[in-house]
């Protein structure tokens, strides 16, 4: 067993095993800043004002830097690294140059297989042409841009800040400096969006010629800005009918312009498995990943931990030489079937019989007669049906008894 410093006297200790080698690492990094808040937004993200002076964005890359060597120092054996994945927060607030910095980081302590996957998540209106040449340069693969809605109002509503164009621009401008991988993110059921608001984000999204996009269906979290307005009872809360009708519409539309589903709220170009953002892939099939930064998740050798949320302790913490660990979790088997399930069936290609238990065996043969969900291939899939009540799915699996 390996045995990691922890962060402070009574924080956990991280003690992984040694995996297989042939294991796929995938490494996640968290920027925590962003240069405004969203009203929808629960992440763990911090706005200039929130920080003051306690952290930047050279005191979190030193940190980083340090984060990643002791991550290395950890892992029994090193693997090399499939899948990278930068996100926030808002990424592209570091600039070309900063990302690459962090790219730089990470090849100093680990190694990148030759067709690694290197995606950052970035705010359109902190991107340009020489943003995107930039970003080539330093190894990214691929780019997922935050567009949310065309819509004026609904960008309003969700206090987004940057026009409604400016991200398809963005996507053109990413596809034009070689990238051959581009994300839009969508969020639907809005209060207030209209049918044809979604219409019209729509058509910015295919005429972007973008080959994943995610669409979401926008959750009210407890303590945001969007929260409180709808306890107050400013706007109402999104609809349940409405949002089934939304995620219809998005995927007809998408189906039909040969992006197809590859989990629930994600579809990539039909006929390119490069498509699909193999890091999130990793995540749904309970791969390894190392989480970097103020409060990032991991998950290695069935093990999940995660750090402290707070860049300034987060930061601290590592310029003592100590993880910054705030939690650790040896999964029972019992926890790994459960994620297993959560995971698996909101796949395309759904969970394989051998992956259920017998009680569970029976339940899906009920959804199986409810037109929930279908046998494929011995595997249960979710119909078109079960994909709007897929929270439901998993539920009746796992009360199976």
């Amino acid at each position: 067993m390996t045995a990691v410093v922890p962060s402070a006297p009574d924080a956990p200790a991280l003690h992984l095993g040694r995996v297989d080698p042939a294991t796929p690492l995938g490494l996640y990094v968290h920027v925590p800043f962003c240069a405004t808040r969203c009203g929808y937004c629960d992440f763990n993200t911090y706005t200039p004002g929130e920080l003051g002076t306690s952290s930047s964005p050279s005191s979190w890359l030193s940190a980083v830097r340090t984060e990643l060597r002791l991550a290395a120092a950890a892992l029994d054996p090193v693997r090399p690294v499939s899948t990278v994945f930068v996100g926030g927060g808002t990424p592209s607030l570091l600039g070309a140059d900063g990302l690459a910095q962090v790219m730089d980081a990470i090849r100093a302590s680990f190694t990148l297989v030759d067709d690694a996957e290197v995606t950052t998540e970035s705010n359109p209106e902190s991107t340009s042409p020489e943003f995107f040449d930039g970003l080539r340069a330093a190894g990214f693969t691929r780019v997922s841009l935050g567009m949310q809605s065309a819509a004026p109002h609904v960008l309003a509503t969700l206090d987004r800040v940057h026009s409604p164009g400016r991200a398809v621009q963005a996507a053109r401008e990413a596809r034009a400096a070689g990238f051959a991988h581009v994300n839009l993110d969508v969020i639907y059921g809005t209060p207030g969006e209209r049918a044809s608001d979604l219409d019209a984000t729509l058509d910015a999204v295919l005429s972007a010629d973008v080959d994943h996009v995610s669409a979401y269906a926008l959750i009210v979290e407890d303590g945001t800005a969007l929260a409180r307005r709808v306890r107050r009872g400013e706007i109402p809360a999104p609809d349940d009918d409405v949002l089934a009708d939304r995620y219809e519409a998005v995927d007809a539309r998408l189906s039909a312009a040969g992006l197809d589903w590859y989990e629930v709220s994600n579809w990539a170009r039909a006929g390119d498995p490069t498509a699909r953002c193999a890091h999130n892939v990793g995540y749904w099939d309970s791969a390894d990943w190392w989480g970097v930064g103020p409060g990032s998740h991991s998950h290695v050798a069935g093990v999940r931990f995660a750090t402290v949320k707070h860049p300034a302790r987060h930061a601290a913490a590592l310029a003592e030489g100590r993880l910054p660990l705030a939690t650790v979790e040896a999964l029972t088997d019992d926890e790994r079937h459960t994620e297993r399930v959560m995971l698996a069936v909101r796949r395309r290609e759904g969970i394989a019989r051998s992956d259920l238990r017998p009680a569970e065996v029976a339940v899906a043969d009920r959804l199986c007669a409810d037109g929930l969900t279908a046998w494929r291939d011995d595997r249960v899939v979710l119909s078109n049906r079960g994909r709007l009540l897929a929270d439901a799915v998993v539920r009746e699996l796992l009360t199976a008894d």
